[in-house]
């Protein structure tokens, strides 16, 4: 074949282009520092890079984001968990104080006070928050756990205890059959409170303690299953009365018992169900059957109403089932499912942390932040009142007595003074005892408390070697990302030179043949 100029021409031409193109191939992976540039360079090269980089992406979102949230949460969650150790412990501290026999009004008014702090830090405690979400308080994480401030908002709540939530508590009578209180008298008016000594008695109450104290006067409804005898069980509805504490409603119970009814006295001020005797055992009475898992037939519900709310206040859609209703009529349903089943969704928040591992960061108020923390330290602060209130009584009428002269004078108060005295001795062994078993009580929530701090504990561990395993795994996706995608600059850079070399070369073989013409040889 004959070769011309032109051929020689063109494809020198296109030899050098070839070059250029590497050279500017070259030239690309020196300053993006990527082996492709384009999905069409290296199909395979980029298919790789699209699955590693989703590796990557998904490794630092649980890394750099997820992992970091949930410690957050779970530190927030562990701090709030340590202080409501402390404050319980410091509650046990005041009952081992409350439950010594010696002591002075003043200490008795120190003790009381410290109880009043110490009850209203607990649920403030609960109110812990991490970046504007409330930890305690499951799904509802914009819901703070108790009231910010007084509130008036009609609540529906259905409380489902047993038998075991009810307990027994001693009553010191202090009144008269005239309804005179041994409470009320002082130095001006002990002619007129005719209280003696025989009229001071004790009496042992059986009560169903609720969550809330200052309910509303509806009637409670309370029902329970009784067994029919046949292996079926019937639901049945306890008679309930409503008796203020100031129309005395443990004679009211002692009235009930005495005629055999079976009846509850229900006490709004103190939310108290005080149940007769009869009442009593046919609660205790209840059984649970182990082969209806889904049923407890040992239930004792209590619907009743409240809605005057103080601030510190728990809020009841936390932990029952309940149902509230605004000014404007709106009704608003919480946790009915509790209704349906003894299976509780207790809310838990779980995050991503791993490829398809997730881990629980939440701990839910029912845990640690109970109501009977709150309604004991509500107890014990009462039964030392009484002690301080009747101390006070007995200082003021002994007082009055060493100024009297009238024999007739002299001989009703020593009468009050005698009632007054025997009721202290009743008030103080009561208040010794309440506080005896308020450390028992305070005991079994700091139990519960530590249980939570070792959950959250154990879930902080957990979330540690996750952690660690996914710090592992994305330097190992990053590094093969890397060596998929990323040239070598040192080997880019010498085959570089070279091509450099061989563009030059080309150039100078190209010049010399197109300068030579058919002319030179004529």
């Amino acid at each position: 074949m004959r070769i011309t100029n032109k051929i020689m021409r063109n494809n020198n031409l296109a030899n050098i282009n070839t070059n250029k193109i590497y050279q500017d191939k070259l030239s690309t992976q020196m300053s993006t520092q990527k082996k492709i540039g384009r999905p069409s360079e290296d199909p395979v090269v980029a298919i790789r890079a699209l699955r590693l980089r989703s590796n990557v992406t998904e490794v630092t979102q649980y890394y750099s984001k997820n992992i970091p949230d949930a410690q957050s949460w779970l530190e927030v969650t562990e701090k709030a968990l340590d202080n409501l150790t402390g404050i319980i412990t410091s509650m046990i501290e005041q009952c081992t104080k409350g439950s010594n026999g010696d002591l002075t009004s003043s200490d008795r008014e120190i003790i009381i006070e410290q109880l009043k702090n110490l009850g209203e830090e607990v649920y403030s405690t609960g109110d812990a928050d991490f970046a504007g979400r409330y930890v305690f308080t499951g799904y509802r994480t914009d819901t703070s756990l108790s009231f910010m401030k007084a509130e008036t908002l009609d609540y529906e709540i259905t409380e489902q205890v047993t038998k075991d939530n009810i307990d027994s508590i001693t009553v010191v009578k202090t009144t008269n059959a005239a309804g005179d209180d041994l409470m009320d008298v002082n130095e001006a008016n002990y002619t007129q409170k005719n209280v003696s000594e025989t009229d001071v008695e004790t009496m042992e109450i059986h009560r169903i303690r609720l969550a809330y104290s200052t309910c509303a006067d509806d009637v409670p409804t309370i029902t329970y299953q009784q067994s029919d005898g046949n292996g079926g069980f019937t639901e049945e509805t306890l008679d309930v009365t409503v008796v203020h504490d100031y129309d005395d409603p443990y004679s009211a119970v002692a009235k009930m018992t005495e005629n055999k009814e079976t009846g509850a006295v229900f006490c709004p001020e103190t939310g108290e169900i005080l149940l007769s005797e009869e009442a009593y055992l046919k609660l205790k009475a209840t059984e649970d059957v182990a082969t209806t898992s889904s049923v407890d037939e040992d239930e004792i519900r209590v619907t009743y109403h409240k809605e005057e709310w103080k601030e510190g206040n728990l809020r009841p859609e936390h932990y029952f089932a309940c149902k509230s209703t605004d000014a404007q009529g709106k009704e608003i349903k919480y946790n009915q499912d509790y209704l349906e089943s003894n299976e509780r969704n207790h809310q838990v928040i779980e995050y991503d942390v791993g490829f398809n591992q997730t881990i629980q960061v939440n701990s839910t108020a029912d845990e640690c932040f109970k109501h009977n923390i709150g309604r004991e330290v509500e107890d014990l602060i009462n039964a030392m009142q009484d002690v301080v209130d009747m101390e006070a009584i007995v200082t003021d009428l002994e007082a009055e007595l060493e100024s009297v002269t009238d024999a007739t004078k002299k001989e009703a108060l020593q009468g009050r003074i005698d009632a007054a005295e025997k009721a202290l001795t009743f008030m103080k062994d009561k208040a010794q005892r309440m506080f005896e078993a308020g450390i028992t009580a305070f005991q079994g929530a700091l139990d519960e408390a530590n249980l939570s701090i070792t959950n959250c504990g154990t879930r902080s561990s957990k979330l540690e070697l996750v952690e660690s395993r996914m710090q592992v795994q994305k330097t190992t996706f990053e590094t093969l990302k890397s060596e998929n995608e990323d040239c070598d600059i040192t080997e880019v850079a010498i085959q570089l030179g070279s091509a450099e070399l061989t563009y030059e070369a080309a150039l100078m073989a190209t010049g010399k043949i197109m300068q030579t013409t058919l002319l030179n040889f004529i």
